[in-house]
């Protein structure tokens, strides 16, 4: 194999930036051969953007049968990720899928089950926040056991601001039909990944779902509770209409905390582990003893994480190295994009129902629950679906 050749379904604003990129020779391994959307105008700017150097479809399925690419990229809308992807795998195609990896756990759940049985084709999700190198250093943290075993997660993601403008500019967006979820399913699934993936997937959930100050059908602020396995407690709160809002992350274990906000990760951690040292101490308000260590990202590495290559080619070209043997793994496997889902899907479900959610969840009780409010939002609703 030469260059990777890739072609992308959906080439609305997500799926046009990925063009440019490959345009621009962002990915020097990968080329793009052909784009697809099933609307007119979206084509129209695909022929005049991409200046015919690209073949332009307007069914995905004529387009993989065509074999004009090596992988296909799903960019479109939720609901249709799993199906686009189980096609591409059919006829013999690698599949790089954009986030979320689909709606419900059970499409993804067969998804990944079948990509399974697809040996030597290649699955990829577009998680690109696993290039964050604060994210990256906490992880390496907690896996060498310096961190200690978890007691605690809490991560507040408010700054995810989206007006009124933002919902009104698409007819699927802030829907249930359209999109399958708010804040949780569209903006979250970055940090419903990282969270999972530095803290694994928790046993309980107790959640609150509600809409704030939007005309939309779906959530825009969400409080979680959780626990996990060992009886360490997390806590997830996101929302879309805080001005100013905060993306601070704390996780604490017993070996320390780790605190990452703005450019900076701070590791403040303990001399001795917080159970060995309330064994021994006779000290009546004494504390353990600790130091900090702080890793920041310059202004040029976020500029390089930003701007270029970005992180989303990150992933690209990641990808494209594991295809060609030039990279040992990938950042974001395909089959890790059901577990932040899990967690998203249990918070709705417990914010819908009031209920305390055990994992796994009842996967046909969810999609009953989710077809109630598309259902509910067909008659009447704050949002017209179109």
């Amino acid at each position: 194999m030469g260059k990777v050749k890739y072609a992308i379904v959906g080439i609305g604003k997500q799926g046009s930036m990925y063009a440019r990129r490959f345009m621009m020779n962002t990915d020097k391994n990968a080329v793009l051969t052909a784009v697809c959307d099933v609307r007119e105008e979206r084509r129209k700017w695909a022929q005049d953007a991409l200046k015919g150097k690209v073949a332009v479809y307007d069914d995905y399925k004529k387009m993989v049968d065509d074999k004009v690419a090596d992988v296909i990229m799903v960019v479109t809308p939720h609901y249709q990720h799993a199906e686009i992807a189980e096609y591409a795998l059919l006829k013999g195609l690698n599949v790089l899928i954009d986030k979320p990896a689909g709606v419900y756990t059970k499409a993804i759940r067969e998804l990944n089950e079948y990509a399974s049985e697809k040996k030597g084709q290649l699955f990829g999700i577009m998680y690109n926040q696993r290039t964050n190198k604060l994210y990256v250093k906490a992880k390496q943290i907690i896996e060498s056991g310096e961190l200690g075993e978890l007691t605690r997660i809490v991560w507040i993601i408010t700054n995810w601001y989206r007006p009124q403008a933002y919902y009104n500019q698409g007819g699927w967006r802030g829907t249930w039909a359209g999109e399958g979820g708010g804040v949780l399913i569209n903006q979250c699934p970055h940090q419903l990944d990282l969270f999972t993936w530095l803290a694994g997937l928790p046993v309980k959930v107790k959640a609150y779902t509600k809409t704030v100050g939007r005309a939309i059908n779906v959530e825009n602020d969400v409080t979680a509770y959780c626990e996990f396995k060992n009886g360490a407690s997390g806590v997830f709160i996101t929302s879309t209409h805080d001005a100013p809002g905060t993306n601070r992350l704390e996780i604490t274990g017993t070996g320390g905390k780790i605190i990452i906000e703005g450019r900076k990760l701070t590791f403040v951690k303990n001399e001795v582990k917080e159970p060995e040292f309330s064994a021994v101490n006779k000290g009546f308000m004494s504390k353990p003893k600790n130091k900090k260590i702080v890793y920041k990202k310059s202004l040029i590495e976020v500029i390089r994480e930003n701007a270029f290559p970005g992180q989303h080619f990150r992933i690209v070209r990641n990808y494209s190295g594991v295809l060609l043997g030039k990279e040992s793994k990938l950042i974001a496997p395909g089959v890790d994009g059901i577990t932040g889902l899990t967690f998203s899907n249990a918070i709705h479900l417990s914010g819908w129902t009031g209920e305390e959610v055990t994992l796994p969840i009842d996967e046909e009780r969810y999609i009953a629950e989710l077809e109630k409010r598309k259902a509910e939002e067909a008659v009447s609703s704050a949002k017209e679906v179109k």
